[in-house]
Formats: C-alpha cells, structure tokens, sequence
C-alpha cells in the first residue's frame, strides 16, 4: 500500500495528502470503494500541489466505515478528517438521549460509548476483549451478565487504521494514576440523597460568602491539628486545633461565619502520583477524568469505593455544618490533548480548531474544549448533573468561563435550576483568543445572556489593589485613594450606569474579591506595591480591601487566608509549588487572630443588615447615598428600614475630619483603629488607613445599636 492518505474534510471533499504527481500523470478518476458494501462512488479530481489533491464527490460518504480511494491501481485510505468538526456531523451523528458509561447492576453492565468514527469498539474485561455493537449515530454498545461492581475496564478502539486501548471519558472511578476505569454500582456506595443532612438553602444567593479552598492546602500544615491531613477526610474532622487551641480546619471555617466553601478542582488531574502524593503538588487545573474524584485526596487511592465515599463524606460534613459546596471545574481545556480519552475516541472532534487548521488555543495550555459541539456539550451537562445528584453539590466555578459558549452554559443554568435549592454558578468571563465568534463566548461583556450566572469582578480587583498584570502598580487602598472616582461604582456592585459602563448587567451577577488562588496574595502584593509602610500600616491596608469586598453589593469572595494575611513567600504563581509555599498556616492563623475576628464582624455586619445584599438596580438606587468627605476619603449610606448604616474610608496616611450625614446619635459599629465603644455626634474625624462603619437607629436606641467590632489593640 502506498503511504499516501485521505482525509474527509466535508460532506463533498477529500484531501489527499502525498506525492501527487503519479496520480495525475494519466488523469484518470479516482473511485471510492465502500468495503462493507461493495460499492463504488465516481469522483473528481483536483490537483492542489505536488502534496496534496482534493476529491469532490455527491453522494454522503458513511462514517465509520472501510473506506479506500482506487487511484491508478493505488489503494489509499480514507479517514475522517474536519469533516468532524461541520455541523453536517453534529447534526447527522449526535446522540443526546444516550445515557453513556458503564452502567452497573448487580445482574449486569452496559457499556455505551460514542465512537462514530471507530470501525471497531472492544471492552477489556478481565483480559477478554469483547466486541460492542454499533448503534445509531455512533454509539456503541454491550450488556454483559454478572456482577462487575469493582471491576476494570478499558476499550479497545479501532480508527484511521489503528487500534488503540483508550479510557471511557464517563468513567466514574479510576485505579490510580488513572491507570483503567472501574465499573461502580453506586447503590453500592454511600448515598448522600438519603443523608439525614439536607443541603443548605439560603433564601437568596445574594446571601452568600464564598470562601476559596485547596482540599490540601486546608489541612496538610504540621499544626493543623488533623489527623488525616491533606485529604477529603482532613475536612470532616471536627472539633480540631492547632497546639494552642485555637480552632482550625472544618471548625474554624464554620467559626468564620462563610456560606459557601469553593474547592479547587476535586475532579481526577495530573502532575500528582496518586499512589505517592507528597512528592509532588497542584492545584487541579490539569484536568484528566471529570467524573472521577481525585485519589491523592484519598486514603486508600487504590480503593475506588473508598476514594467515592471519602469525597461523599467531605461533601456531606460541610453540609453539616450548614456551608455549601461549589466545585470548581474546568471544561475548557484537558491537561494533553493528544494523550485525552476525547481525541484517541473521536480525534478532531472534542476540541476547537481556527479555520486555517489550527488547534486553538485561547486558554494558553494547548487546547481549547469545543464546548459548543452537541456532545462536548452533552458530556458537560451529564457530569454536571452527576455531580448535583450523586455528590450533592451546591454550585459550579468555571474555570476560562469566556471559553465556553454561551448556549452551554445557559444550558447548565436550566439544568440547575431543576435542583430544590439555588445552585451557585459563577466563572471567570475574560474575553480569550479562542476561535469563537465573541457573540458566542459566555463573557461578562455577554453577561446580559447569562443572568443568574456570575462573574469575578476584575474591575473591582484592579482598582482596589492596582492592575494585576503590573506588580507594581497601585489602587484605591495602597495608592492614596487611586482610582477614587470608581468606587462609588464598586460598592454598588458595577451595575449602575450612572456610576460607570456596568461590569454585569444584574446586581446577582458581580463576585468581588482582591485575592484569590491566581497570582500574588494580597499580602504579598502588598509588600511590592508599598516596601516603605510598616508591617501596620500594610495590615490596615489589607483590611481596608477585605472590608470593601465584604461590604459591596454584590457576592463576596475570599482566598482562604487571606483573613489572617495570608502569603506564599513572593509566589506569584504556585500550581505546582510545594506545601510549604500553599499550605494554610495554622501558626499564622493563631499571631493574627485579632484581623481573624475583624474579619468575622465584618461578616456578621454584612449578615445582620441586608441593606448589603440588594437584590436590583432600583433597590440599590433607592438605598444608597454618597457622603461628603475630603478626598481620597469615601463614605456612602444605605438606608435601611431600622437603621441607616454609614461607611467611611480612608485609604492615606492622614487622620481627617468627618461631617456625618445627619445628625443624632451615631455609633461605632466596627472600625479596625478605635479602640474603645462611641457615641458620636455629627462631626468625628477618621484615622489613617481606617474603616468606620456607623449605625444610627431608627428605632428607640438599645441593643440594637451593640457594637459588632472594634479594635482592641493600643
């Protein structure tokens, strides 16, 4: 056989690629032979380059399929090729009703997988392979008797001439290091649908505290006071300390007052050894199998029932505690496109290609998920579903959200919406130089497409820290109130156009935060942006930020640590630093436990008055007022039914005088400088670097008018 080969590029086109020259030295057609059916097709010919031929034709060419080229008494191949990537393929060989996987009963398995393009799919059971059959639009199929609870499996697939052994992307369980997939019956694994423990139900999502979490970083530190550290079952211990007593892990999360923990990745990635996972660390962004929990995390990795139930349990504990669990997943790119289940099972097909060929790659690690494919889009909502009702998740973070189309996600949206309690949905819109319209990209310029969904407020990141991408660039809090113009912006949740261009265009759409897994913490941020302050005045700078970002409409966030300055010695970016570098220190916990319960007021304050959690434009409109001060110094009302509450900063290092909005009796509710309980009247001053919150009831004074915090040091 010639080394000559033929790709199908659309419905009508082959591209041969070889030496062209003998081929067409006596004009003859080509035909294609169908070998299954015998059949021929009359074809025409056209001669691109000394490399490189086009073959036109009429009829529909089937997929999958022994197909060959007769050229001058030369047999060439024909494999599909771009035709993959057409919407002629979608629309003729998608199958969304499919359930896929292996699907487990105590009787028996059926195994279903989607290969249109395979001319043969085998099943590795015990060291027999069996042949599955073919369906329609590409799905293959096998029941096979017994019980096969606990067993591996792999599939044989054969394409474009070639056998390969190849995963099953829905595997539900993996022997480690991904080695093979495990059959799982999971009525045979712990049931987090009949939990005595319901999930946590807030009235609104607007109530919401997100808290950032590395499942490692949590507990792995020496002092962490957990048994099982670093693992899914290090989060479900209670009651735990650090050598001095104070509380640490699960408990001092509940302690803090959060709603809603967001865990990096939990989903099978690479770069760590399964079977030796202190030898190496990552954050997860390396996804391999996203139905799978990640067995680093577990005890016993090797014990995929054991691996299910411990992520099951972790899930279960925070819900205990009555916190929620996002999930951050990562659907926009796989760790080796080349070495993915998707491209050795259907290759071309799973991931997003510029016109001119080019693999796409807007997400800057190599490939692009062409989310916008029916059964790309397909396997996102089958694992998101499976996530909602077999682990009971309670939201989703989407890691490059702006690589994803905006029907996918919208699709997600809908499907979350079937669940009995609001699901958080949240994601990191930038625009990306991937190789879809921009109408199309789930971005928060689109955010208007996508209410309900939201978005990192990088605008509001930027201005009260500086740029990101310049290290030493400043912002409203360690700049001297640079970029004071924006905050009025900023603390009404970016929606307001009367304040700025809206960042969203729904108030339950912004998630602010300064500090996040990304880039350099906020503390170490700091140390480049101000090397001349005291280690003070950093610490009420900090504070300054972490108080706007609890007390802005909108969703708060905050990077686990970050409420006792946390930092990664200068790491920028620690994906796959070591646990020193990422680990929550609990020591450091302990010396800074004073900003610990500033933090923890600020938190009530925002609780206990929902004048902070508006849920519309109009309402933000009617309840917010700006104050008179000096600039760079902000102060805004909100105007509540029982009380009106008052916010000052001061982002310099000059004490300044105050004229209050009204007069009457105004009290210190927190501040993170006075050090004693006030009743002010309608002048007061406000400190260098100073956060005041003021209250002034409405009603007869009494305990209504305690003071939530002050700062209790000299």
């Amino acid at each position: 056989m010639d080394n000559k080969v033929a790709w199908i590029d659309d419905i009508h086109e082959i591209t041969v690629i070889g030496d062209m020259e003998s081929l067409f030295l006596n004009r003859q057609s080509p035909l294609i032979y169908i070998e299954n059916k015998q059949s021929y097709i009359q074809t025409k010919a056209e001669k691109i380059n000394h490399s490189k031929a086009k073959i036109r034709y009429h009829e529909e060419l089937p997929i999958g399929e022994n197909l060959f080229l007769l050229w001058n008494d030369i047999k060439i191949p024909i494999y599909p090729g771009a035709i993959v990537r057409t919407n002629w393929f979608d629309e003729n060989y998608s199958n969304l009703d499919v359930e896929l996987g292996a699907t487990c009963h105590r009787a028996s398995t059926t195994f279903s997988i989607w290969a249109p393009t395979a001319t043969v799919v085998k099943v590795e059971l015990n060291d027999k392979k069996i042949p599955l059959k073919r369906q329609n639009r590409g799905v293959w199929t096998l029941t096979v008797d017994g019980d096969w609870h606990g067993c591996p499996y792999i599939y044989d697939v054969t394409l474009n001439g070639e056998s390969t052994l190849v995963n099953d992307p829905y595997a539900k369980a993996m022997l480690p290091n991904s080695e093979k997939g495990i059959i799982i019956d999971f009525t045979r694994t712990k049931s987090l649908k009949d939990s005595s423990v319901s999930r946590p139900k807030l009235d609104s999502l607007q109530d919401a505290i997100i808290y950032e979490l590395h499942v490692r970083d949590a507990t792995i530190h020496v002092n962490s006071g957990v048994k099982n550290r670093g693992k899914f079952l290090g989060l479900t211990e209670k009651n735990t300390t650090n050598s001095n007593g104070y509380p640490t892990a699960l408990s001092y999360i509940k302690d803090l007052g959060v709603t809603h923990v967001q865990l990096l990745p939990i989903n099978d990635f690479a770069r760590v050894n399964e079977l030796d996972p202190d030898t190496s660390y990552n954050w997860g962004y390396d996804p391999l199998f996203f139905q799978v929990p990640e067995g680093s995390y577990s005890l016993i990795p090797n014990d995929p029932v054991t691996r299910i139930n411990e992520c099951k349990t972790m899930i279960d504990s925070f819900h205990q505690e009555e916190i929620s669990v996002i999930l951050d997943v990562v659907y926009n790119h796989v760790f080796i496109m080349e070495e993915s289940p998707f491209e050795k099972i259907v290759p071309g097909y799973y991931f997003r290609y510029h016109p001119n060929g080019a693999i796409s790659n807007g997400t800057g690690v190599g490939n692009d998920i062409a989310s916008e494919r029916q059964m790309v889009r397909k396997f996102i909502l089958d694992t998101i579903s499976f996530w909602l009702e077999e682990y009971q998740v309670d939201g989703f973070r989407f890691d490059l959200m702006g690589a994803l189309d905006i029907e996918t996600m919208r699709q997600i949206r809908d499907r979350c919406k079937e669940e009995p309690i609001p699901i958080m949905l949240l994601g990191e819109g930038w625009e990306l130089d991937t190789a879809l319209p921009p109408h199309h990209k789930a971005t928060s310029g689109n955010s208007h497409q996508l209410n309900g969904v939201g978005y990192f407020n990088d605008l509001f990141r930027d201005t009260i820290k500086g740029n990101l991408f310049y290290h030493h660039d400043s912002g409203y809090v360690n700049g001297n109130g640079h970029y004071v113009e924006r905050i009025a912006h900023l603390v009404t949740g970016s929606v307001l156009e009367e304040y700025g261009i809206p960042f969203v265009s729904n108030i339950n759409q912004t998630i602010n935060y300064v500090e996040c897994h990304d880039n350099h913490t906020l503390w170490d941020r700091l140390l480049l942006t101000n090397p001349d302050a005291s280690v003070d005045e950093r610490k009420k700078i900090h504070q300054l930020a972490t108080g706007l970002t609890l007390l802005s409409q909108g969703i708060p966030f905050i990077h686990a640590g970050q409420e006792w300055f946390r930092t990664k010695k200068g790491v920028e970016n620690s994906y796959i630093s070591s646990d020193e570098i990422n680990q929550l220190d609990w020591d450091r916990r302990e010396l800074e436990d004073e900003n610990i319960q500033f933090v923890k007021s600020l938190i009530s304050l925002r609780k206990t008055y929902e004048v902070f959690r508006l849920k519309s434009k109009d309402e933000i409109r009617r309840r917010f007022h700006i104050l008179e001060t000096q600039p760079p110094i902000f102060g805004f009302t909100l105007l509540g039914d029982d009380a009106d509450i008052s916010i000052y900063v001061n982002p310099t290092d000059q004490k300044v005088p105050l004229h209050l909005p009204s007069s009457g009796k105004w009290f210190v509710t927190l501040s993170n400088i006075q050090s004693s309980k006030q009743v002010i009247g309608e002048f007061t001053s406000i400190n260098p670097f100073e956060l005041l919150a003021l209250k002034k009831s409405r009603k007869t004074a009494g305990k209504e008018d305690s003071v939530l915090f002050v700062n209790t040091s000299e």
